[in-house]
């Protein structure tokens, strides 16, 4: 099946080359496309002398828009399957065959790769843990569905889900807004384990009191999605 994946990349000047380089080497059967969100390092310069597949955005959109571009640039060329995959080294493609295998035989929709099924390799923090356990939690009760890694930005997509988010997809950190908006709009999502690595250079985007804004904003945000569904359901 015709694979793109879609690698979002803001200041990964120290990554970016590498993260390309091993996805190539264990991948080589699927397509690529970096997407640089105005990176104000030298990551632009890195993607055009190494000849590297990337597009840019005209002015900095954030994580959301950025990935809705390659959902829509993976619609526009008839992508079967698209796949998320972070530019700061932290998703190995040697697991994105396992990833995309439930797109593949149909059982899924959307396959998130998860780090705390086996839980092997990088764990994150024990604050991060602890509010991924509180959004997985959250979603459960909104949805039922128990989704453990609700944070993992290593997942892959069938056609359907192309075509959706390529109009629909949320700003910000969208990772769980768009597992709880799969589930309240049918969609299939299951997980499989992976092994991550921690970020190889550079600095994530949340971090300190950013965490307690994020938590707050994705909790509310989620909520929502609960609220509106339901209005149509109403209707």
């Amino acid at each position: 099946m015709k694979t793109l994946v879609i690698i979002p990349c803001y200041n990964e000047q120290e990554n970016i080359e590498k993260t390309v380089a091993a996805l190539k080497e264990n991948a080589p059967w699927a397509d690529y496309l970096v997407i640089n969100d105005c990176s104000t390092d030298a990551s632009l310069e890195i993607l055009r002398q190494k000849g590297i597949n990337f597009l840019s955005n005209p002015i900095n959109l954030g994580i959301g828009a950025t990935v809705q571009a390659g959902y829509m640039y993976a619609r526009d060329k008839g992508y079967d399957i698209a796949v998320q995959m972070d530019g700061d080294g932290q998703h190995n493609p040697r697991y994105l065959r396992d990833v995309c295998r439930p797109i593949m035989d149909g059982s899924a929709d959307m396959c998130i790769g998860s780090r705390f099924i086996n839980k092997e390799g990088f764990q994150s923090s024990f604050m991060r843990r602890l509010g991924i356990n509180i959004i997985s939690t959250l979603i459960f009760v909104l949805t039922g569905h128990k989704v453990k890694d609700v944070t993992s930005g290593y997942r892959a997509c069938d056609r359907k889900l192309i075509e959706f988010f390529a109009d629909n997809y949320a700003d910000d950190y969208p990772e769980p807004e768009a597992i709880i908006s799969c589930i309240l709009n049918g969609f299939t999502v299951r997980e499989v384990p992976v092994k991550m690595e921690e970020r190889q250079g550079g600095v994530s985007s949340i971090r300190s009191l950013k965490s307690a804004y994020y938590m707050i904003k994705v909790c509310l945000s989620l909520i929502v999605h609960r609220i509106q569904a339901s209005g149509k359901a109403v209707k």
